[in-house]
């Protein structure tokens, strides 16, 4: 019989999507004021993937990451995602979102999304809430899977969160 133990402690990071790139700068302090201070944050790039947010948000969407100093418990990310959403609530306008956050903790050994929207490989957590495995560590290095994104398959996004595991593995052997 197994024995039940504590999880390793995480690095919480947040994707921030949006077509007014001066919304990351004021997101990013409400989430400082919630979750400490950054740790990383990745450059600015463009979001060109899908047209999926055009209806809902425009063109000319640019995406952006932050991550946090303080490590987390990986089952927070429901409490957290709900968090986020209220976020995207407050910068809304006429029921549009103008900022898209998306939620996330590393391990060393993966990456994990939120997600309000459930699908196969999915798992529920509770509160309307979905968690996803988007990378799994292969040979000391994050490798996409079947499902994940298009974008956190190109090499600026991999390379974010490479550095991030390096954060990962150090706070979990203090």
């Amino acid at each position: 019989m197994g024995i039940p133990g504590k999880p390793e402690r995480s690095v919480l990071f947040v994707g921030m999507l949006s077509g007014e790139p001066e919304l990351f700068d004021v997101v990013t302090r409400f989430l400082v004021r919630k979750f400490g201070p950054v740790h990383l944050e990745s450059k600015v790039v463009p979001f060109d993937f899908t047209d999926y947010y055009t209806p809902e948000m425009g063109g000319g969407l640019q995406r952006k990451f932050v991550a946090f100093q303080r490590s987390i418990f990986p089952n927070r990310i429901s409490e957290i995602k709900v968090f986020t959403n209220k976020l995207e609530r407050k910068y809304s306008q006429k029921k549009r979102r103008r900022i898209n956050l998306d939620p996330g903790y590393l391990t060393p050994a993966k990456v994990v999304l939120a997600s309000t929207k459930n699908f196969s490989h999915r798992i529920y957590l509770g509160r309307g809430i979905y968690a996803e495995t988007t990378f799994i560590c292969h040979k000391n290095r994050f490798e996409p899977l079947p499902w994940t994104y298009p974008d956190y398959r190109t090499e600026v996004y991999l390379e974010f969160f490479q550095t991030l595991r390096k954060l990962a593995k150090s706070i979990n052997h203090k």
